[in-house]
């Protein structure tokens, strides 16, 4: 208020505009070439105005009163940088949205031709030229920024989680996944490289008809360059859409995953449990890929998984279905219900069942565990022997696991919906015990931030 009320009604007019504040300015410093010590009370007064001094932190401008030592940030190198940061689950469902190749190359055209010469230039062989340059640097860069995007939006497979990391490789193949990414950085770097070159050569022309000789010559090269490397973008959308297509797992929900042979009755399981619909046939590794369903239990939601089927061998020799099985068991939080099927219609004797079993209990040990025996409506009353079974070294458990499967198993009919509402308070108690775990495990983590 002190300083408005000192300043007279034609010095607020030259605060006002900027280009008569400026006429002031270069009128008393003419002045002063002849005196030094004339100054305009105009002059001094917007000299007076100039008392702080205001540096850019964070792409702001801020008072250096209000700036501290601490607050400014500064550079660090890339030494002192710290790790990149692993990323949680969910990755895949922010993928960027890939174009077809050839869409991008027409759209990066189409834009281009739009681009016109620089005004004002009245020769036509420099107009051409200008033209020519332009279009050609508009083109190089409609093609290589959104390959540069893909390049940055996809996530390094190194960062993801080791569960994501695990369905890449075993989805795509071992180093596919990297091997397109690479691709499309080296399509990206020869659209630079060839682009600059053609834009300075159109740029150097001596002529308009040279000028549009040089402008078609790189478009045709640029078009070249892509129906060659092209393909490398078209496989990554395809990666795009299977990755995008996997169902996305939440750790801090209670998770049931199915374990079996193939066959054994998991998909029909899932079916009366949880909201998820498998296909359901008489053929072994039905389930080809990870499906994830959910059930709701007393206004709680839980997620049930099912998973392909495991096969009585070594892990070397395993295939990409059984290994995403190990992998869900490995990698994410989950209890087991692990279904048996002692009628010999699986393709998969109770012997090797029984192997199977006994292995991945062991190796999972520490998991909530639930057995339950499928189509009991089916089995009479002696047990199921395979006439290439070799029986000579049974012993007395795999004798009783023949006739009634693993102790406190849960026997399960789908079709006659026997032992069903048994399997369902079970697996409501297991999912409840899970989810108390994740509590304490989530108190725990906040325990240790706060002692930080």
């Amino acid at each position: 208020m002190k300083l408005a009320s000192s300043l007279v009604p034609h010095q607020w007019r030259l605060l006002k505009s900027p280009q008569l504040c400026l006429q002031a300015f270069i009128f008393s410093t003419a002045n002063t070439s002849k005196s030094h010590t004339f100054w305009s009370p105009t002059l001094r007064q917007c000299r007076n105005l100039q008392t702080t001094v205001s540096p850019i932190v964070s792409s702001s401008y801020l008072p250096t009163s209000y700036i501290t030592q601490k607050q400014i940030e500064i550079p660090t190198s890339p030494e002192k940088q710290p790790p990149p940061v692993q990323e949680g689950l969910g990755a895949f469902q922010k993928l960027p949205m890939v174009m077809p190749s050839i869409d991008l190359y027409c759209s990066a055209l189409r834009k281009s031709k739009r681009v016109q010469p620089t005004k004002g230039i009245a020769n036509i062989a420099k107009r051409e030229r200008n033209r020519g340059a332009k279009q050609l640097d508009a083109l190089m860069k409609e093609l290589a920024l959104p390959l540069k995007g893909y390049m940055e939006s996809f996530p390094r497979k190194r960062l993801l989680h080791p569960y994501e990391r695990s369905l890449i490789e075993l989805t795509l193949g071992e180093g596919k996944y990297e091997e397109v990414l690479g691709k499309v950085d080296v399509l990206r770097k020869k659209v630079l490289s060839v682009g600059k070159e053609h834009a300075s050569l159109c740029a150097k022309a001596l002529s308009k008809k040279e000028a549009e000789e040089r402008l078609n010559e790189g478009v045709e090269k640029l078009e070249l360059v892509f129906q060659q490397q092209g393909k490398a973008v078209d496989d990554l959308l395809s990666i795009a859409k299977v990755l995008r297509a996997m169902p996305v797992v939440d750790l801090k929900m209670p998770t049931l995953c199915l374990v079996g042979a193939p066959n054994v009755g998991k998909s029909s399981l899932v079916r009366i449990l949880s909201t998820g619909k498998p296909e359901i046939c008489n053929y072994p590794f039905t389930t080809r890929g990870i499906l994830m369903g959910h059930i709701d239990l007393n206004y709680q939601r839980f997620q049930v998984t099912d998973t392909p089927g495991l096969l009585r061998r070594c892990d070397e020799d395993r295939n990409n279905l059984e290994k995403l099985t190990l992998a869900v068991l490995t990698h994410l939080p989950t209890a087991v219900l692990y279904v048996h099927d002692l009628t010999g219609e699986c393709g998969t004797s109770p012997s090797d069942q029984f192997q199977i079993y006994k292995e991945i209990k062991e190796r999972f040990k520490d998991y909530l565990w639930i057995d339950a025996v499928s189509k009991c409506d089916l089995l009479g009353g002696s047990p199921v022997i395979y006439a290439k079974e070799d029986r000579s070294s049974d012993d007395a458990e795999i004798i009783k696991y023949r006739e009634t499967g693993p102790d406190e198993s849960i026997h399960v009919s789908v079709k006659t919906e026997q032992g069903l509402n048994e399997l369902k308070s079970r697996v409501k108690e297991v999912l409840s015990i899970e989810m108390e775990k994740i509590k304490i495990g989530e108190n725990d983590d906040q325990s240790v931030v706060v002692s930080f």
